[in-house]
């Protein structure tokens, strides 16, 4: 039986999740802080970390926890730049844009207008994950996390109807 190396095991676990790394980077999109570059910095922190994952929790929930750590962590040091947009960003922004569906489109739209901390409720809530789940990678307990999910719902509902 061949032994599977520590690299082959974190691409196999990167290729195995990578949709929800783009899912939680795509929420966190600037035009200073593209798709590519949030990423790419949320692979190397989890690599960063793979050694010391203990598996206490699905690997998914892990990935979740560095991915949305990683993307506000980025977004609060990019929020602090002068901000300037590129046309070349603007652009492949608008391409990635242009190929989702317009209910979806303007989903995400107005969930890239929310709190880094609703962003990451809602998108797990989307992504079906139970209170529960949702409480261990935010560090919110399940009760907070329902009253904030139907607060969130309430807020993107009056933002659509603006």
């Amino acid at each position: 039986m061949e032994k599977i190396s520590l690299d082959d095991e974190f691409v196999k676990l990167i290729q195995d999740n990578e949709k929800i790394i783009y899912k939680v980077c795509s929420v966190y999109v600037t035009d200073d802080n593209p798709i590519a570059d949030l990423y790419q910095d949320v692979v190397c922190n989890l690599w960063r970390s793979f050694a010391g994952f203990r598996q206490e929790c699905a690997a998914s929930t892990w990935i979740y926890k560095v991915a949305l750590n990683t993307c506000i962590t980025g977004l609060r040091k990019y929020m602090k730049r002068p901000q300037h947009v590129s046309l070349a960003a603007l652009t492949a922004h608008l391409m990635e844009t242009d190929q989702m569906d317009g209910t979806i489109r303007e989903m995400y739209r107005l969930i890239r207008r929310l709190s880094s901390l609703e962003k990451a409720i809602i998108l797990l809530y989307l992504d079906e994950h139970s209170y529960q789940e949702i409480a261990d990678i935010t560090g919110l307990t399940p009760t907070n996390v329902g009253v904030r999910l139907v607060r969130i719902k309430e807020k993107l509902k009056k933002m659509s109807e603006n």
